[in-house]
């Protein structure tokens, strides 16, 4: 049976990244490639690849033990038995998304911070129905109290909370961490060929159908227009790439003329307001590309390019609102390591 979550984190709506696959031909010899897709995690996956059998199987089986570890919204979850303070015991996959969250916090100053939920859901986009809250300062100033990494540590395969009203929120590495997950059980199973596109993240290896690379493209933010964003600001041509987008320009809602971002800057608790819609990382994982979006959100353009920096195995494209127009901002290995 297919999983069928509402959410598994706020935002998790395809934001910015759309695979374009290129379908084979009649006249070439016929090779076997598998096309698997469908709704997990509250968006849409589509998995393709080349292989002897249909793995679907094994997809689905990765995707209901990723669940089982990593949802907010399964009640059985290890998280969700993390946040409401019941004993439990922690597995790979959660102490694989620990560990990238605790490096990417440093890499981020702060800005990428697991801990980040009660915020999340103060502000409408986690667990809790918008609107529950007076949004007021002393408010977030009090929740900012059980807020930062330094407050949890992981000891013998526990979770270690200075104050019981940490909570986790994993949605910022989710969908990428899954990607990765099945791609591992694509590589585990032979397959030298396949994408794997959940929400918008992507991993591809190899090439298509038609003996090409895979494309992919980043899609152009439309501020004016809340349903589809179907035109692309950039395609990429592609045979080996982790990529991950987060952006501002789909998941928001408005509190009177305010306009409510799901990106939370856990240092200020506050919804993030500068200028950058869209950040695309590339990177050696689809979990760490997810995460360093999620940070390039928070810090905005200069900060971002900073960190892309530091971490030394990514490049990032950032679409930025700059009056009635939008620039793009790369930086400086974006182009040769991704065109």
């Amino acid at each position: 049976m297919r999983i069928e979550r509402k959410h598994i984190i706020s935002a998790l709506l395809g934001i910015g990244v759309a695979a374009l696959l290129i379908w084979g031909i009649d006249d070439k010899p016929k090779v076997t490639y598998h096309h698997n897709e469908g709704k997990v995690f509250g968006t849409y996956y589509n998995v393709r690849y080349e292989a002897e059998s249909d793995l679907e199987d094994a997809i689905q089986s990765a995707f209901e033990s990723f669940d089982n570890s990593l949802s907010m919204f399964n009640p059985h979850s290890i998280l969700s038995a993390i946040n409401a303070n019941r004993d439990t015991t922690t597995d790979a996959a959660f102490e694989t998304m620990w560990a990238e969250a605790d490096r990417v916090y440093t890499l981020s100053n702060g800005a990428f911070d697991i801990t980040v939920a009660p915020l999340v859901n103060y502000w409408g986009f986690g667990t809790k129905d918008k609107g529950q809250w007076t949004k007021d300062q002393n408010a977030i100033d009090s929740i900012r109290t059980f807020i930062g990494f330094e407050k949890v540590r992981l000891e013998n395969h526990h979770v270690i909370k200075a104050d019981p009203h940490v909570m986790l929120d994993a949605g910022a590495v989710a969908k990428g961490q899954a990607c990765d997950m099945i791609a591992e059980v694509l590589r585990s199973q032979g397959c030298e060929n396949y994408l794997v596109d959940i929400g918008g993240e992507v991993v591809a290896h190899g090439v298509n159908d038609k003996g090409l690379p895979w494309r992919i493209g980043i899609t152009k933010p439309n501020l004016n227009n809340e349903g589809a964003q179907s035109e692309l600001q950039e395609i990429l041509a592609v045979s080996d790439i982790c990529m991950a987008t987060s952006g501002n320009y789909r998941n928001y809602y408005y509190e009177g003329d305010e306009r409510r971002s799901h990106t939370i800057d856990p240092r200020t608790g506050w919804p993030v307001q500068h200028p950058v819609l869209s950040a695309t990382v590339v990177s050696s994982t689809c979990m760490r590309a997810d995460a360093l979006a999620t940070a390039c959100m928070v810090l905005g353009a200069d900060e971002a390019l900073a960190m892309i920096e530091r971490a030394g195995d990514a490049s990032c494209y950032l679409i930025v609102a700059q009056k009635d127009s939008l620039v793009t901002i790369t930086s400086p290995n974006w182009i040769e390591s991704n065109r």
